[in-house]
């Protein structure tokens, strides 16, 4: 069926499949929602065990190695990652990318259900989730008010605020940094418990044992059934200290006669900043799945509702990461509308003819609005990859349409009326147009289902791209002929040639008769351009520009909070200096390091986390990475602190990951792998994450002593950490206030903590007595790691290198060449991961991508052309493509990359498109029209030259603001541009030659098998 022809006598229902698809499409563009990249995190859960007070040597071979063995044996595993800290373990399980969540959930449950036995008694039982929450925060606010205290204002934020935020659709937690947490306080006078021979766990436990209600029973009175409920509950502190609690011996004792209690707060564990000022801040985390935009939207109603209702609070937003995705998606929107404009410009250039251009550029819209309602259906987003694909074909969307109109008007200086010649040339047409859109889904598609991370960018690029194209040739096959036969004027006379054309077929006529030399030189031009692969560097994701940058600090084991804090308000003052920087917002205690699946947030009392904020791209002069790079050189300032800056996003860091059985050789081959690492050129700072030493106060027990008198290093250990630091959280006994419990913390003066002698006498209970706990132990100071870190069941230590601008894969490159490097000791191993792997992954993949997108573009071809050998003709402009593609990256300084991969899988299905209009010409002059092969390929030349060139040049001014890098973060966008533009003018120029010459080529293989077969010996 001739659908064209069908078309143009059958307008109505044209019109409205039309109208209906439009409409669709606009109805799911309001529904799409706006991401920076598409979710693509490896389905994860994590275990989390903690056992108050272990050190991470004890809870490693204790805990992690247990749970870790039972896990090894789940099918389709990635990796096991264990970080160990004081008191807590926790490990995190990456599956393959296509594994059911829920199923992995599942199966590590039982994997540590099986474990449980092996654990220490004491310990919690640990808990095992699904992560469904983003790592990074999405939104960070600041709460203050003149009229609440700090307490007030925390228990605000962690009750009404966070009960407020909840409820907007997207969020997956509510996190505070700053503030305190209210705790009542017994502490113990040590000289007053000596003198009656009780100890700080007996007094807590009695405690929670008297102030409790107690439900049970039941009563019968007045023939009715009543409840019985034992209220030892008190409701206030000076109730607490007012409680009598029974002793073991039988005596008693009233609380506030042995403690002072106090209402206060519990030791700060975070504190914040916002431009030197301290403040309450909290932060927002997003459920996978739900948009960045829309999320940070239903929060801001929510804020502004909740600021609304308390006036007596202040919620200013301190840092979003939501600004540069809003700022992208309307970058890409108007590069899109831009690239549209020039198409449409370039169209126009060539017609010099309105109507002609107004029905080749409707073409876009009626290709790019239906495509919505299919990315909408296949549950996509409106992201930097979907948009770019739109971008980038628009040109393509076009070129249908541009061949369809061109082929029209020509038939029309023939003297034909519109309506025939609308009906001719789409039928005379029609092949091509077919065979060049399938070609381009022909490499589209088979992307859409590639493994691994990149898949999931692959997909949503080669659906989208693929979906646009397909509804471009329903519109140049239907209702472009339909305008033209309807609105497009005759034209009585024949166009005459240009110079330029007149000049070009004398260059065809020179390359047919040197068929063999031209495709020779067509073959060492491609010789050539494979060289200049090992000069590219290659990377996973480039380094993006988003004006937010961060800097982490790192002190030595031991430091305090305070001490963090101190020194991250001295880095705050240094990175202020900088003109580009309008504000910095300061966590300490927490810090969250990497971006999207790569993201960890730490707690530790020594870690800060400064978020840099920057000018807008458009109102500075430097780039980030040179800012980032002046920040560095400007913090090395700042003494006995490990300072990393950037986010460590894709592009912004190496991490080289060693691991080993052997913790001595490990931590030897590291040490000597990061003095190597920084005499590397061009890179930032260094840093290793092997655990440093940590001081501890260390017990040692007289083992026969104590056994003498029946205490054992149990009962140490109780004694020391309840004197110290009070019972494990979950067993503290609670004040009942309304909505919420209190905790009670019994433990001796805090002045014990500071001296070691006052230690010494704390009692120990044994059979004859209370004993002092020096004579029964040995107590000095040591030291012990700060920090364990484990993959896949060893020892591990990161290597972080700030790439500061280099290519990923030009510094690990020079890293394998170190002497440390080719020379790891046996027991070490070098592990890939994060952005490394990935990398990795993506090379991988693209060879495979690229070897079934010319498969199927062969077999596309084949179908259509019903022969084996002229398709590998139309083949042939493949490889003179990639010598512009590659020297376009070069000459802009591009790395080679993902955005270059999707580059040059869409210059594949791009560039044939050129050959396809040539071959598919003269074949048909040679059929239908009686011409010989010269002149059909001549004709061929003369006819479609000048639509190759109006596509080329429309699919080129499409894609030139982006690779000009205007709009919002081009970082992603332009490398992919400048890809397609430079293979596309190197293939089209060459292949107006090379093409009918290989033409010429397989046409005399053809009658020579055909011969062969032919002849009498074959018989």
């Amino acid at each position: 069926m001739n659908f064209a022809t069908w078309s143009i006598r059958n307008p109505v229902p044209v019109l409205l499949l039309f109208f209906v698809l439009t409409m669709l499409g606009l109805i799911s563009f309001q529904r799409l929602g706006i991401q920076q990249f598409p979710d693509m995190d490896l389905p994860t859960v994590k275990i989390s065990a903690s056992l108050e007070g272990a050190a991470p040597a004890q809870l490693e071979t204790e805990v992690a190695r247990k749970i870790e063995d039972k896990l090894a044996s789940l099918p389709r595993i990635e990796h096991i990652t264990t970080t160990i800290t004081d008191g807590a373990v926790a490990i995190t399980v990456t599956f393959d990318i296509d594994k059911n969540a829920e199923e992995a959930l599942n199966e590590v449950r039982n994997a540590v259900d099986s474990a449980k036995a092996d654990l220490p008694s004491s310990m919690e039982s640990p808990s095992v989730s699904k992560v469904t929450a983003v790592t990074g925060a999405l939104l960070t606010y600041v709460v203050r008010s003149d009229k609440l205290d700090e307490q007030d204002l925390s228990w605000l934020v962690d009750n009404d605020i966070t009960k407020a935020v909840l409820a907007a659709k997207g969020v997956a937690g509510v996190t505070r940094i700053g503030g305190i947490d209210r705790e009542v306080h017994v502490d113990l006078d040590p000289a007053l418990m000596a003198g009656l021979g009780v100890t700080a766990s007996t007094v807590s436990a009695q405690l929670k044992a008297v102030q409790k209600d107690n439900s049970g029973g039941l009563g019968e009175v007045g023939g009715k059934r009543q409840s019985l409920r034992t209220l030892g509950a008190v409701a206030t502190v000076a109730d607490v200290a007012a409680i009598t609690i029974p002793l073991t011996d039988g005596r008693h004792v009233r609380l506030d006669q042995v403690a002072r209690v106090t209402d206060t707060y519990a030791d700060r564990s975070t504190l914040a900043y916002l431009d030197n000022q301290p403040v309450i801040a909290f932060q927002i985390n997003r459920t996978k799945g739900f948009s960045e935009v829309s999320t940070a939207a239903a929060v801001h109603a929510q804020v502004a509702a909740f600021s609304a209702a308390h006036p007596e609070v202040t919620i200013t937003e301190a840092s979003t990461t939501v600004t540069p995705i809003i700022d992208n998606y309307h970058g890409s929107m108007h590069l899109l509308l831009e690239g549209a404009a020039l198409a449409v410009v370039v169209v126009w250039w060539f017609l010099r003819d309105g109507r002609a251009t107004i029905i080749s550029a409707t073409a876009l819209p009626l290709s790019i609005i239906p495509a919505f309602g299919v990315m909408h259906w296949a549950g996509f987003t409106l992201n930097t990859v979907s948009l770019l694909a739109l971008a980038l074909v628009v040109g393509i969307l076009v070129d249908d349409a541009i061949v369809e109109v061109e082929n029209i008007a020509r038939h029309m200086r023939k003297g034909k009326s519109p309506r025939e010649a609308a009906m001719e040339a789409a039928t005379e047409i029609g092949l091509a147009v077919v065979a060049t859109t399938l070609t381009l889904v022909a490499v589209f598609l088979p992307t859409a289902f590639m493994g691994g991370i990149p898949g999931k960018i692959f997909r949503q690029f080669g659906v989208t791209a693929a979906v646009a194209v397909l509804f471009s040739l329903l519109v140049a096959r239907m209702l472009t002929p339909l305008m033209a036969a309807t609105f497009m004027t005759a034209q009585q006379h024949e166009a005459r040639d240009s110079a330029l054309m007149t000049r070009y077929l004398g260059w065809v006529r020179t390359c047919l008769a040197h068929p063999g030399r031209t495709a020779l030189s067509g073959l060492a031009f491609f010789t050539v351009s494979l060289a200049l692969i090992p000069a590219l560097p290659t990377g996973f994701m480039p380094a993006q520009d988003d004006a937010q940058s961060q800097v982490t600090l790192t002190l030595p084991p031991g430091s305090t909070l305070n001490d963090t804090a101190e020194m991250a308000l001295r880095a705050r003052q240094i990175v202020r200096q900088l003109p580009e920087v309008t504000q910095v917002f300061i966590s300490v205690g927490t810090a969250t390091a990497g971006s999207g699946m790569d993201a960890s947030t730490v707690t530790d009392p020594r870690t800060a986390a400064l978020t840099v904020e920057l000018k807008p791209r458009g109102d500075r002069h430097r780039k980030q990475s040179a800012i980032e790079a002046d920040m560095r050189e400007r913090l090395r300032q700042v003494p006995g602190a490990r300072v990393e800056v950037g986010r460590g996003g894709n592009g912004e860091q190496l991490k080289i990951a060693l691991a080993s059985d052997d913790p001595i050789a490990l931590e030897n081959a590291a040490n000597t792998v990061e003095a190597e690492l920084r005499t590397l050129n061009g890179v930032g700072n260094v840093t290793s994450g092997a655990a440093l030493q940590r001081p501890e106060i260390q017990i040692t027990p007289d083992f026969a002593h104590a056994a003498a008198l029946g205490v054992t290093s149990q009962d140490l250990a109780d004694t020391a950490r309840m004197a110290t630091y009070g019972d494990y959280s979950t067993a503290l006994p609670k004040l009942n206030l309304p909505q919420r419990q209190i905790p009670i913390r019994v433990r001796l003066d805090p002045t014990v903590r500071g001296d070691v002698s006052l230690l010494g006498q704390l009692r120990v209970r044994g059979t004859d007595g209370p004993v002092a706990l020096a004579s029964l132990a040995e107590i000095g100071f040591g030291s012990g790691p700060a920090q364990v870190d484990r993959i896949d069941r060893s020892r591990n230590v990161t290597l972080t290198v700030e790439l500061g601008g280099r290519a990923l894969g030009e510094v690990m490159s020079e890293a394998k060449q170190l002497p440390s490097m080719r020379t790891l000791p046996p027991s070490v191993r070098l592990v890939e991961q994060g952005e490394l792997e990935r990398m990795s992954e993506l090379f991988g993949n693209f060879g495979v991508a690229m070897a079934v997108g010319v498969f199927c573009i062969y077999g596309v071809l084949v179908l259509l052309f019903h022969d084996f050998l002229q398709p590998a003709t139309i083949l042939a402009a493949l490889p003179l493509s990639v010598g512009g593609a590659l020297i376009a990256l070069l000459v802009s300084g591009n790395t080679f990359s993902m955005p270059t991969v999707i580059g040059l899988l869409m210059l594949m299905g791009i560039v044939t498109k050129n050959s396809i209009l040539l071959v598919e010409y003269a074949v048909m002059a040679r059929r239908d029209h009686g011409m010989n092969r010269a002149d059909a390929l001549l004709d061929a030349c003369h006819k479609r030259a000048r639509p190759i060139l109006m596509t080329t040049i429309a699919m080129g001014a499409g894609m030139l603001p982006i690779a000009l890098g205007l709009g919002a973060d081009p970082s992603f966008r332009q490398p992919m541009a400048i890809v397609v533009i430079g293979g596309l003018l190197t293939s089209t120029v060459l292949s107006l030659l090379v093409v009918p010459s290989i033409f010429v080529l397989m046409d005399d293989l053809s009658h020579r098998l055909v011969r062969r077969g032919s002849s009498p010996d074959s018989a």
